[in-house]
């Protein structure tokens, strides 16, 4: 009875806690739903702006909403819309109300291809006739690049400017899983294949330094091209600067040489900005618009024409919540296959890959896509390699940028043994009793002969097949495609001139020969998938997210380094991966 009794209450219990969730779940909805009716009309401009580019935080593809964790720490999402910055420059160069562009240049930025892409748009501003000023207390390199494109570029009496090429920085971690007691086990197919050596080697092999030099040689030539041009003193100077250590170098040493315009305090450059927008009395002040809010005031183009722009960023993965997800990404593709307002799809990768599965998954819904007749062409970011060239490779037409990386065709597998760790270092034994001698193949044991030879077989047929998959796509020989693969990474230049994309531009550049091919007059754009919510609809989200966000928040730049290790018990064991190069 008294079993009976406990057992009663348990479920009185288990009731109450599941009406109270559905309650408070209900509540929130309705608090979202709430939210979103409160929706502020669009805000207005006024005559003599500014359109203000802080440069305060990461430049990304698309910007996702405030987290939790931002809300609950007071901080701003600093996170900079480059879809949104791209919008605002080019509508501003004829927008009457906006006289001039201030580019605030505090630390942040994004890769290669994000800052060139932006950076051509800030040229053709210019070409309006309408004028851009940077201020900056300390130049990145990233931030100078763009700066160079001012008219004025105006430093703090006591600021600096960092110019110092380009450079690939690798960690390593065999030192660690050997003092942990973890053999990493690597099957690969692929003589520049990288990915791997982080976890098997102490430093890069000779490959590896030379395809890396390789792809970081033309991307910085190209950075000094375009920084020499804007200021007039050629792409030599520029490798001097960067020679010299030049942010040790004095104030006057940066404008004797041309590096700034002006030595100037921010409330000089603003008070110069105020005289030129007119604003001349006392208590006016500087019409300064950001570009979160400018961005609202641009009214979306209205057409049945409607090409798909989606969005793929970051690591491929089978399931989970960040990335691109396999499992949600190729449902996607087949929706917007059968959906009939869809007139053309640009697929948008910045991503150096992942799950090999997924990758097919993707490939083949994008196949989908294209058996409707619909035109299909892919626009690379910052990069497009390995995972991402898969699921690249099928367009009717590939565009990249200059400094754009990509290519690296290959594919390996990674499968730790742990038994050292077990065994040497925590003093557990494992014994092992099975039907079959091949029974126990897990991260425990190392592989058998067997084992391994069936893993580099079937890792054999999965290369075999992401370079038929290329060789269809691109409409070449597959021996023309594994003469340049063997996991081999290009920059931009160099995959246009070898036949891995077909045009050199940006995505508007893109869209817009898509929009030309497809015989549109004109078009609206509608980007997929939907962003991700505001905070109040995070609360809904699992624990695991929260505690990233934490964890990430304290660890700031050692985050990556604890990043790579949680990785590696989450990758899928085949995997179309490039390395991770951190390039500044």
């Amino acid at each position: 009875m008294k079993q009976f009794l406990i057992y009663v209450l348990a479920t009185i219990v288990g009731i109450f806690i599941t009406m109270m969730v559905a309650t408070v779940g209900m509540f929130l909805m309705s608090l979202m739903m709430m939210f979103a009716g409160m929706a502020s009309p669009a805000p207005k401009v006024p005559s003599h702006s500014i359109l203000h580019i802080s440069l305060d935080g990461p430049v990304e593809e698309r910007v996702q909403g405030r987290s939790l964790m931002d809300e609950i720490q007071g901080m701003g999402d600093n996170a900079i819309a480059l879809n949104d910055l791209i919008k605002s420059i080019d509508n501003a160069a004829n927008d009457s109300k906006i006289e001039g562009i201030y580019l605030d240049c505090m630390g942040g930025g994004g890769g290669a291809a994000t800052m060139a892409y932006l950076r051509d748009a800030l040229e053709r501003f210019k070409d309006s006739g309408k004028w851009i000023v940077a201020y900056g207390d300390a130049y990145t390199q990233s931030n100078y690049y763009l700066a160079s494109v001012a008219d004025s570029v105006w430093l703090n009496p006591q600021g600096v400017v960092d110019i110092h090429g380009l450079g690939g920085t690798l960690p390593f971690y065999k030192g660690l899983l050997d003092k942990l007691g973890v053999e990493m086990q690597v099957i690969k197919v692929g003589t520049y294949k990288s990915a791997v050596e982080p976890y098997i080697l102490t430093a890069p092999s000779e490959a590896n330094k030379e395809q890396i030099k390789g792809y970081i040689t033309p991307i910085w030539n190209y950075f000094c091209d375009g920084i020499g041009t804007s200021r007039g003193v050629g792409s030599e100077a520029v490798n001097q600067w960067a020679d010299s250590l030049l942010m040790t170098r004095s104030q006057e040493y940066l404008l004797r040489d041309g590096v700034v315009t002006s030595l100037l305090y921010r409330h000089e450059a603003e008070d110069w900005m105020k005289e030129q927008t007119g604003k001349t009395g006392k208590d006016d002040r500087l019409g300064l618009v950001p570009v979160s809010k400018y961005v609202k005031t641009i009214k979306p183009k209205k057409s049945s024409n409607n090409i798909a722009v989606l969005y793929a960023v970051g690591d491929i993965v089978d399931r989970g919540n960040e990335g691109i997800v396999g499992e949600k990404m190729a449902p996607l593709i087949l929706d917007l296959a059968e959906d009939d307002d869809v007139d053309a799809l640009v697929l948008r990768v910045n991503s150096g890959g992942g799950s090999a599965f997924a990758s097919e998954q993707i490939w083949e819904a994008l196949e989908q896509f294209k058996a409707t007749g619909k035109t299909f062409y892919v626009s690379m970011g910052d990069v497009a390699a390995s995972g991402g060239y898969y699921i690249s490779c099928g367009a009717d037409r590939i565009y990249c940028q200059p400094v754009t990386i990509t290519g690296s065709i290959g594919i390996f597998g990674l499968i730790p043994s742990i038994k050292g760790l077990l065994t040497d270092k925590l003093g557990v034994n494992v014994a092992t009793i099975a039907t079959n001698p091949e029974a126990n193949i897990g991260i425990i044991d190392p592989m058998t002969p067997l084992q391994r030879a069936s893993m580099q077989a079937m890792i054999d047929r999965g290369y075999e097949t992401f370079v038929g998959r290329c060789a269809a796509g691109r409409d070449l020989p597959v021996d023309s495609i594994k003469a340049i693969a063997e996991g081999r990474v290009w920059d931009g230049q160099t995959a246009l001139r070898i036949g891995l994309v077909d045009q050199l531009g940006d995505l508007d550049r893109c869209i817009a020969d898509l929009a030309e091919e497809c015989g549109f007059d004109d078009y609206k754009i509608t980007e997929y998938p939907e962003p991700r919510g505001e905070w109040w609809e995070e609360i809904l989200l699992s624990s695991t997210t929260i505690k990233e966000r934490i964890i990430k928040s304290e660890l700031g730049d050692a985050y990556p380094y604890y990043n790579m290790m949680k990785k590696m018990e989450r990758l899928e064991h085949v995997q179309c991966r490039m390395e991770e190069v951190v390039i500044e």
